[in-house]
């Protein structure tokens, strides 16, 4: 089976890819972590908005690795993609808590979350590799689950996409503030 990319506006979703279209997250950051030295390098060093040829192939392979089907994506469902793979070289990926509480732990200013999270278009495509690098200095690993759905809504122009990435923001503003609040109280 191949997996469709979802926020394409052009084609349907077979109901069986949209179950588990979630998966390739982990997949992809599973092939990133094994992958050739080059292959890793080549997405670390991979400018989204600009993709180089050997960028290209590296990302072509990661994601056709995780079960995406790259070759019907649109345009502007690359860079999108490629965000996400450049994210996970950078930062590595942890499904196992929120996010909100990965960016407290990692020591992530309130004032950076804040316009991680009411940053739109161009500037949150440049926001997002700042906070994970900062995020790789701390050793926290991100989780993609939650970044990964909101970077691919964020971009979309469908309504329904917009409105989900406004939940996705509100899901990681959540649990990023209250384990501030807590530490807040120990102290």
């Amino acid at each position: 089976m191949t997996i469709l990319d979802p926020t394409s506006e052009e084609q349907d979703t077979p109901p069986e890819a949209a179950a588990s279209y979630r998966e390739p997250f982990g997949a992809l950051a599973a092939y990133i972590q094994r992958a050739s030295t080059g292959d890793r390098a080549a997405l670390a060093r991979l400018k989204p908005e600009a993709l180089q040829p050997h960028q290209l192939a590296a990302l072509a392979r990661a994601l056709t690795a995780a079960g995406l089907a790259p070759e019907q994506w649109h345009a502007d469902t690359w860079p999108r993609w490629a965000l996400i793979a450049h994210g996970m070289a950078l930062a590595g990926h942890d499904g196992k808590q929120k996010l909100g509480r990965q960016l407290a732990t990692a020591g992530v200013s309130e004032s950076r979350v804040t316009k991680l999270l009411t940053s739109r278009g161009d500037a949150f495509t440049q926001l997002v590799p700042r906070v994970l690098r900062l995020m790789a200095s701390k050793s926290v690993a991100p989780n993609w689950r939650e970044l990964g759905e909101l970077i691919l809504k964020e971009s979309s122009s469908l309504r329904s996409s917009q409105a989900e990435a406004e939940e996705i923001r509100l899901q990681v503003a959540g649990p990023y503030f209250s384990t501030l609040a807590r530490a807040e109280s120990k102290s």
